[in-house]
């Protein structure tokens, strides 16, 4: 990716009210995760829950997108399809590393300390290294077919490292299991929200690619 001082220009001219929207929805996450309903045992602990399962969803979703992409890129070598498995790609990767302390706060508030050996934390650990190396390295490299490849890769690697790992005390989609439809429509609406911001923030990445609006 060609950072330009003109290039950051534009984005800067170009995003005020996209930033204020930003702002809003993140302050609409805040609120609305406080005031999600309770559970019988966890009690209050669920609205930490609540933003930590939802985070985590948004960021999976980012990464299936930048896959859909990847794949759509590699069959019809539109240059735009590749920006937008860029822009979704670094979007599910900023998501799946900021999932990490809200991970570690919701075992600090649920398990009354921090367990590190919790396989499904020491995956995500690990995704977010070699994420962050990928994308580090696919930048340097500015190769849109490799960049496609690699996201649609690392998706599915994902994706199997998850179904493959087992949990030890993180519960199996807890809230997905639940009786409460009123906590699973809660829920829902809370990934759709960060979902959104998650879009902002891809939209920003794309819109940093060199002549983003002609593709």
């Amino acid at each position: 990716m060609r950072f330009s001082v003109a290039s950051l220009a534009k984005l800067v001219k170009s995003s005020h009210n996209s930033f204020f929207l930003f702002f809003i929805t993140c302050l609409a996450i805040l609120v609305l995760a406080n005031f999600g309903p309770a559970e019988q045992s966890l009690g209050t602990h669920i609205h930490i829950i609540y933003l930590h399962g939802a985070w985590v969803w948004a960021s999976m979703g980012a990464f299936l997108f930048s896959a859909i992409f990847g794949a759509l890129g590699l069959l019809t070598r539109k240059s735009s399809h590749h920006a937008w498995s860029k822009a979704f790609g670094r979007t599910g990767l900023f998501f799946w590393i900021t999932y990490l302390p809200l991970s570690l706060w919701a075992m600090q508030a649920n398990w009354n300390g921090l367990f590190l050996l919790e396989p499904r934390w020491r995956l995500a650990l690990i995704f977010a290294i070699t994420g962050s190396l990928l994308q580090i390295g696919l930048t340097l490299a500015n190769q849109p077919n490799l960049t496609s490849a690699s996201n649609l890769g690392y998706f599915i690697l994902l994706i199997f490292a998850i179904l493959q790992t087992e949990n030890i005390m993180h519960p199996v989609s807890p809230i997905l299991k639940s009786d409460s439809i009123h906590i699973q429509g809660f829920f829902l609406g809370l990934v759709l929200l960060i979902s959104f911001a998650a879009w902002q923030i891809a939209r920003w990445w794309y819109r940093l690619e060199p002549d983003h609006a002609q593709r």
